[in-house]
Order: C-alpha cells, then sequence, then structure tokens
C-alpha cells in the first residue's frame, strides 16, 4: 500500500467517524451550551436620575447588562472554543463591572486567590461599584445643599479703619455756622475745618433665617430620600460585583478543568499511538492504525492549545474584575463545587426578593422622592417667613463704644408666579408617575426573573445528571473498544471514535456542571441575597 492511497483511507475513515459521531449528537439533541442566568435589574437612582445600562441596568433578559462571560461552547469534534465575549475583549469603557481600581503591587510571588478572596477584591477594587460610592457621595452632598435652605445663617463681622469726611456733604457749611455761633461764644468758628479724620470700630452678629418655608423643607425631605435610593443602588452593584466575579471565578475553574481532562485523554492517545506503532513496526497492525492515532493525538493536542488560551485569557479578565495587575500571577485553589439545591416555591422566591432586592427598596424610596417633590412643588404658592436681625457695638476707637442692634420679620406672599408654578407641578407630576411605573414593571420583572432562574436551574441540574451519565457509558465504550484492539478483534478506529465521544461528554459535563453553578449564582442574585449566600446556593445546602 503506497503513502497517497493510506493518507486517502484515512481520510475516509476519519469522516465516517465524524459523521457518526454528528449523527449520535443529533439523536442526543445537540452539544447545549451553557446558558447565562438571569440578572436583576440594577439602575441608579442617586439624585433623581438614571445611571443607564453601564451601571447595571437591567433590560429583563436572561444576559443582563452585566452578566458574567459566556463559557466556551463545543463543537461536535469535542474543541472547545473562544467564547463570543471573550472575542470581543469586553472594555470597562462599555460596562465597568468589567474594570476595577488596581489595588496593590505585582509580587514575585504566585497569589493564592479562593474565590471569597476574589469576591472581596471585587468589592473593594470593581470599577462598577466604586462608580456607585461615588454616585451615593454626590447624592449626600446634594442632601447637603437642599438643607442649607431650612438652617439658619449667621454670621459675625468685625471691622476698623481711619474715616475722613466732609462735613459740607452732611449741611454744615458756612451759612450753617454764622446761625449756630451764637450759642457757642467760646468757640471760634472762623478756624472750623469741615475735614474731619475719624478712627471707628465696630462689630456686630447677624441672624437670617426662613423660619417657615414648606417647599425648601419637603424638597430637603426628598433630597433624603434620593440618599437613601443611592445607598441602595450601591448595595445592588455589590450583588452585580459578586455574581460577575464568582461567576468568572468559576468559569476559570471550568477552563481548567477542560485542561486537565484534555491532558489526560491526551495520555491515553499517547498509549494508543505507542501501540500503533509497535503493532505496525512487528507488521501485526496496518499503517493505517498508526495514522489514525496520530491524528487522534495532534488532535486532542490542539485542544489542549485552545483551552490553555482560554484559560489565560479568563484569568486576565478576573484579574481586570477583582483589581489585582494583570502582570501578577495567580492561582486559583477552590474547586468546581456541585451540590443539588433544594428549590423553593415562586410564592415564597417572589417574598424573599421583594423585602431583600436592593434595587426594588431603591426604586421605592425613589417613588417617595418624586411624592415628595411634587408635593413641595404645591408648596411653593405658599407664604414663607424669615426672621432676622443683628446686634453689635460701634464707636471710636479705643473710645466709647455704643450697642446696636436691628430685629425683625419679614412674610412673603408670592404673587404672579402662577407659570412658574404650574410649571413645577406639571415636571413633579411626570416624574411621578414615570417612577410609579417603573415600580410597576420592575414587581412584574422580579417575577420573571425568578421564574427565568428556576427553569434555567431546572434544566442545567437535568442537564448535569445527563451529562454524567453520558461520562459514564462513554468511559464504558472506551474501555471495551480497548479490550477489543488489544485482543485483535478490531482497529483502532472504534477506540478513536470512542475517545473523541468521551472527550465530549466529559467538555460537556464541565459545561452543564459551570452552567448549574451560575444559574445558583442567578437565583440568588435575583432573590437579591447572592452578595450574603452564595456559599449556601453554590454548595447545596438549604436556602
Amino acid at each position: 500500500m503506497n503513502h497517497r492511497t493510506a493518507i486517502g483511507i484515512v481520510c475516509v475513515a476519519i469522516a465516517c467517524g465524524g459523521a457518526r459521531l454528528h449523527a449520535q449528537d443529533t439523536q442526543a439533541g445537540g452539544a447545549p451550551t451553557a446558558s447565562v442566568p438571569s440578572t436583576s435589574s440594577d439602575t441608579t437612582y442617586a439624585g433623581g436620575s438614571s445611571a443607564g445600562s453601564a451601571t447595571g441596568s437591567s433590560t429583563g433578559s436572561a444576559a443582563g447588562s452585566a452578566a458574567a462571560a459566556s463559557p466556551s461552547t463545543t463543537t461536535s469534534a469535542g474543541l472547545s472554543t473562544p467564547s463570543a465575549q471573550s472575542l470581543m475583549n469586553p472594555s470597562s469603557a462599555q460596562n465597568p463591572y468589567y474594570g476595577s481600581v488596581t489595588m496593590g503591587t505585582v509580587s514575585p510571588e504566585t497569589l493564592q486567590l479562593t474565590l471569597d478572596d476574589a469576591i472581596q477584591r471585587g468589592i473593594q477594587a470593581n470599577l462598577a461599584i466604586t462608580q456607585a460610592r461615588i454616585e451615593q457621595q454626590q447624592s449626600d452632598a446634594q442632601r447637603l445643599q437642599s438643607l442649607d435652605a431650612v438652617l439658619p445663617y449667621v454670621k459675625a463681622e468685625g471691622s476698623t479703619g481711619a474715616h475722613q469726611y466732609n462735613l459740607t456733604t452732611f449741611g454744615f457749611n458756612a451759612a450753617l455756622l454764622t446761625q449756630v455761633a451764637p450759642a457757642f461764644p467760646g468757640v471760634n468758628f472762623a478756624n472750623f475745618n469741615p475735614i474731619v479724620k475719624v478712627d471707628v470700630t465696630q462689630a456686630d452678629a447677624a441672624l437670617d433665617w426662613t423660619a417657615l418655608d414648606l417647599a425648601a423643607y419637603t424638597r430637603y425631605r426628598s433630597a433624603k430620600e434620593s440618599v437613601k435610593a443611592a445607598y441602595y443602588n450601591t448595595q445592588s452593584s455589590r450583588g452585580l460585583v459578586v455574581l460577575n466575579v464568582g461567576n468568572q471565578y468559576l468559569q476559570t475553574l471550568a477552563d481548567r478543568s477542560q485542561i486537565d481532562s484534555a491532558q489526560a485523554l491526551l495520555r491515553t492517545d499517547e498509549v494508543l499511538l505507542k501501540q500503533a506503532q509497535a503493532g505496525q513496526e512487528a507488521g501485526t497492525a496496518a499503517r493505517l492504525d498508526e495514522l489514525r492515532a496520530r491524528v487522534q493525538y495532534q488532535t486532542q493536542q490542539q485542544k489542549i492549545i485552545a483551552a490553555q488560551n482560554a484559560f489565560e485569557k479568563d484569568k486576565i479578565l478576573l484579574k481586570r474584575e477583582i483589581g489585582v495587575p494583570v502582570e501578577q500571577a495567580i492561582q486559583l485553589t477552590d474547586t468546581a463545587p456541585y451540590a443539588d439545591l433544594e428549590q423553593m416555591s415562586i410564592e415564597d422566591a417572589r417574598h424573599l426578593a421583594y423585602g431583600s432586592r436592593q434595587d426594588y427598596q431603591g426604586m421605592q424610596r425613589q417613588v417617595r422622592s418624586a411624592q415628595l417633590s411634587r408635593s413641595a412643588a404645591r408648596y411653593e404658592r405658599l407664604p414663607t417667613l424669615t426672621a432676622s436681625g443683628n446686634y453689635g457695638v460701634t464707636g471710636v476707637t479705643h473710645g466709647l463704644y455704643h450697642g446696636t442692634f436691628v430685629a425683625m420679620g419679614e412674610l412673603k406672599l408670592p404673587l404672579f408666579k402662577e407659570a412658574q408654578f404650574r410649571g413645577d407641578a406639571d415636571v413633579a407630576e411626570a416624574e411621578q408617575a414615570d417612577s410609579l411605573n417603573r415600580l410597576a414593571d420592575l414587581k412584574q420583572q422580579i417575577d420573571q426573573q425568578l421564574r427565568d432562574s428556576m427553569l434555567d436551574l431546572n434544566s442545567s441540574q437535568a442537564l448535569v445528571r445527563v451529562s454524567q451519565s453520558n461520562v459514564d457509558l462513554a468511559t464504558h465504550a472506551l474501555s471495551d473498544a480497548n479490550d477489543r484492539f488489544a485482543a485483535g478483534v478490531d482497529d483502532n478506529l472504534p477506540v478513536v471514535q470512542a475517545q473523541a465521544t468521551l472527550s465530549q461528554a466529559q467538555s460537556q459535563l464541565i459545561e452543564d456542571t459551570l452552567s448549574y453553578n451560575q444559574a445558583k449564582l442567578g437565583l440568588a442574585r435575583n432573590l437579591g441575597i447572592v452578595d450574603t449566600q452564595y456559599k449556601t446556593y453554590l454548595h447545596g445546602n438549604k436556602p
């Protein structure tokens, strides 16, 4: 058999094997890709404005605006391909949850990183939660600005200086002096100089206070509610950071598992190749068996290269999310968890979510802030009462000082401002209606997200069980094929096909396990408790 004929036979055999695998995959419904769990709605409500999707505003889709990177998909031949999100190289300029404020410097030692460590680093350094904290500070600053309108204003002033006066401007002219001269016979008014100089010192304290202004006071109360909404937004961002960092950590663990699985199969392929070479040299096996074994061996090497590349890229993305310098070497010390999770009813889930979801509580505060703003617009028509006064001393420097004071009250009744009053009222009413509509929509969205999460959880759990069974069956099939090949009953084509099937089954099990863990984190996030109970959900304890 010449070389060209052997190569042709190999190509036909591989094509037949691939067609058989494709047929098996079609009968099994195809290799399902890991779905990303639904994420929660997160909108910034600081200062009465929405922060938009860059800070985690949910669109209600399964992916969410700040969902973690989707896991890589698996081809019918078992090759792991980079996910679309990895190919896009997500940027923190588009989504701050992919960025962070770098903390620390590069250490020559490898950083041992557990899931807890990664989450705590993400909470401290992630760009999204850092921005949320800044917006919370800005909202509190706006509250202080509105408080200034209802607080008394007290000031103290003191001055001393030399003053020069022209008494002529006050009426002390020559005619007046002539008239008063008889009354002062001992004074020579002929030498009187109307230009005089005097050193004057004075000091006083003044008070201005708007004692009654219901509009200003109500606007201050509205600003306080906005501060509370900003606080809940920060807490909601914290939950999204935990979700994203947790998902990325699990994705990186899955990449490592893919490498371990591929390397184990590579060692098996190496043994098969050596057996085929020995058989060909001994004349007991055809050269076709050796060529087929070598192709399988090199194909497995391709899988390892692709898996290692995905692993390194996902580690970089993880470091970006938690503030670790990209040059720093890290090692993930946790293993991929798997445990069944006891599920709750949709009624219990809704009750827990309405009480725990930070975005829902923040929206309620936003509605209350809009209601107070509308009341403040109505109160603008009411009169305001202000009180002011001062007390001080005035006198010639180093001479006699005399006390002075002023006390007054002022009642202002706004008139001829009806256009402004109606405009302010219409704006406040529109904002209140908008916030009420968004609250009603968010309530329905929470229900939809919970139902989606439960469906994801049920389906991914069922996929894991099927994948486990497939791995067991593929392992037995490979063992039987190896026995038949070793006994000389068959060539190594069934062995190559069985190895490809086992590779695909193992890869799919890793992806389904990742999908199940991400579904559990997604459910915890949609319940509003992921930042405090992510361990409970990952390790399968009762929520």
